[in-house]
Parts: structure tokens; sequence; C-alpha cells
């Protein structure tokens, strides 16, 4: 067994579309190599800070994310005619080495929210003016629909005939 307590660069799109690490950033590794019959077990903890945007009101957003990390990279791949999908998720350990990478990506993108807020309660924006609720809650727009206006003109032809 070994322990490894590392910073690596975070990869280029470390993230989704809101929210990620910004490429090269610190990505902290706390992890654990253990030598076993069928390969390597990579368990621990990976860290790293996120900056990205609130889904609602469009603010920055930026807070750290801790994700657990356990795999195993297998010494040799299950043989082809197998299941597919058991072939396509195992991890090798190639050329005596393992690339943590896609495992870090796994397990980091999965822990970020797909529509980030930057607080539950955010307002947001109004969908008609793009106005920030938050500075102004009582807002809000008249809307007519197209469909009812023909009805209005017949209203006031009924009205003048009364």
């Amino acid at each position: 067994m070994e322990a490894l307590d590392e910073v690596v660069p975070a990869p280029k799109d470390f993230g989704n579309a809101l929210i990620g690490a910004e490429e090269g950033s610190d990505i902290n590794l706390d992890v654990r190599l253990e030598s076993v019959v069928d390969g390597i077990l990579v368990s621990g903890v990976a860290t790293v800070d996120v900056h990205g945007e609130c889904s609602r009101c469009l603010d920055s957003i930026d807070y750290e994310v801790s994700a657990d990390v356990q795999e195993l990279f297998v010494f040799e791949k299950a043989p082809a005619g197998g299941p597919e999908d058991e072939i396509d998720e195992q991890y090798a350990v190639e050329d005596d080495s393992i690339d943590l990478e896609p495992v870090l990506r796994d397990a980091v993108i999965l822990q970020l929210p797909f529509q980030p807020v930057c607080r539950e309660n955010c307002l947001g924006l109004c969908s008609e003016c793009g106005l920030r609720l938050e500075d102004d809650p009582e807002h809000h727009h008249e809307v007519l629909d197209s469909r009812w206006n023909a009805l209005a003109g017949l209203f006031d032809e009924k009205t003048k005939n009364l």
C-alpha cells in the first residue's frame, strides 16, 4: 500500500456547462493505492475549488467540492465477448502506471449540480426584461394573451348598443 497526498492541476473542461474547476487549478488528492489480486485499488478523496454561475440570476458562485474516489485498476481487462458495459467500465494498469484523470473527472463532476444556484431561495431574473428580482421582488409585467384581442373589440360594440 502507498499513500499519496498530492496537488495536481485540473485538466481542461473539468466540469459542466455552468460550473467546474478552471483549467490548471489545484486538485488536492488524498488517496491510497493498494495492491490487490486483480490490480490496484485506488481509494480516497479529491478536493477541488469550483467556479461558475447561478442558473437563476447568473451571479458568480465559488465553493469547494470533495469527492470520494474508489476504483479498481485491473491488470488484465475482461476478455472480449463479455458484457459490453463491463469492458467499458474497467480501468486498466498500462505500462505499470494508472491514469487517474477519468476517475477524478467521474467522481468530481458527479458531485456538481446540473443547475447550480447561489442560494436555495434565489429569485433569479425577470423572464420579460432581465431585471434581477432580488433587487425588486414585487416586479411584474402585465402580460395579455393576444388571442383575446378580437373579443375586446366585440365587447366594446355590444356595450354601445345597450
